[in-house]
């Protein structure tokens, strides 16, 4: 028998048995690799790095700790008192992502419904199509406005789970505390899902309402502000019972000693937040501000990035910033051509971004995009 004629039999003879919603999908292709050296305006990291003490504390580990399985109790309540909470109000998990794919674990069975806000985080829906779940969407109007008429309305066919990202990626979008209110009010149902992956920037949290509101959930991560993007460390946050639901579709050890031990230096370091925040946020009105003269129209943003629409000339720049090294998140297929996500650095990475637009628009004639 040929090598061939036995690869033919075994593919005759095994029929692994896939789930629909993953043949019918396509795998999430991050656009990730070959992006070190390079200025990553693309993913809203923190292109200035994470804090020193953070460093210091991974050093001090030892061999044997590496050897052992973490212990978490002691470390998640000196977390959970920095983040304003009670040690059985806070979950942590393997990054941001997987803080969101254990509500679907948890709430969502195939053919029921969740509810997302276009354009948003594409995870949400990702983890929903794996989930094989009907996926039921309101979108952001043309001024990137949130359509809470639509959500409410939506909400009353009792979705499993809302997710709602706040500040929104990639509007820039901050929902008050009155549409907030009325979601939850609604949401008799139906988990909501508040991802406040940049709530440092923006100022604004409903951390404090999860005792009031037991169908709300608070999802962080230490990707943005902390630095701490590599290590993968995310949190949920909310009242006791209700969290105590997603324990259950928990592993045991959803976190590494080294995630766990660098997100506690982050937050007993707040200073060195505090001060990137502050800095990020001048830097972003700053750029915001060229941009703007340039004729480019920015929306307003409450985190460490904005989205712009450059227009018609915008993908012959976005190239020339490619071809610079310069990363940045084009959104024209789900938004418009024209429109890119940009996120804050450092003011040197900000002042060549701005130094190449306004090369760009002056030799494509009238010294602007618009």
């Amino acid at each position: 028998m040929t090598a061939r004629t036995t690869a033919h039999s075994r593919a005759k003879k095994y029929r692994l048995p896939v789930r629909r919603a993953i043949l019918e999908r396509k795998t999430y292709e991050a656009p990730a690799e070959g992006r070190w050296g390079k200025v990553r305006l693309d993913f809203n990291e923190n292109t200035s790095g994470c804090s020193p003490a953070v460093l210091r504390t991974l050093r001090k580990l030892s061999g044997k700790e590496l050897a052992m399985y973490p212990e978490y109790l002691a470390r998640t309540a000196k977390m959970a008192r920095r983040l304003g909470v009670r040690a059985e109000e806070l979950l942590l998990a393997n990054g941001g992502d997987d803080a969101l794919r254990v509500f679907f674990d948890t709430f969502v069975e195939e053919s029921s419904s969740v509810l997302i806000c276009e354009p948003t985080f594409p995870m949400y829906r990702y983890y929903a199509e794996i989930a094989g779940a009907r996926v039921e969407t309101v979108r952001y109007d043309a001024e990137m406005r949130f359509p809470l008429r639509d959500a409410l309305a939506a909400l009353a066919r009792r979705p499993r789970v809302l997710f709602i990202a706040n500040p929104n990626n990639p509007t820039g979008t901050l929902i008050d505390r009155a549409a907030i209110r009325s979601i939850l009010e609604a949401a008799s149902h139906t988990a909501v899902v508040m991802d406040e992956a940049y709530a440092e920037f923006s100022g604004f949290t409903v951390r404090a309402w999860i005792r009031k509101y037991p169908n709300l959930f608070v999802v962080r991560t230490f990707s943005k502000a902390a630095g701490l993007a590599a290590l993968r460390l995310g949190a949920v946050m909310a009242c006791a019972e209700s969290l105590q639901l997603l324990r259950r579709a928990m592993p045991p050890y959803p976190v590494n000693v080294m995630a766990l031990v660098a997100g506690e230096a982050a937050l007993a370091d707040g200073a060195t937040i505090t001060k990137y925040v502050r800095e990020t946020v001048r830097r972003r009105n700053t750029f915001s501000a060229a941009m703007t003269e340039l004729g480019v129209r920015v929306y307003p943003s409450a985190g460490n990035f904005v989205l712009a629409d450059f227009g018609s000339k915008g993908p012959a720049f976005f190239a020339q910033l490619g071809a610079a090294g310069i990363l940045v998140r084009e959104r024209s297929k789900d938004i418009a051509p024209g429109f890119v996500r940009i996120s804050i650095g450092t003011t040197a990475e900000m002042d060549r971004v701005v130094k190449l637009a306004r090369e760009f628009a002056k030799r494509a004639g009238g010294g602007r995009f618009s």
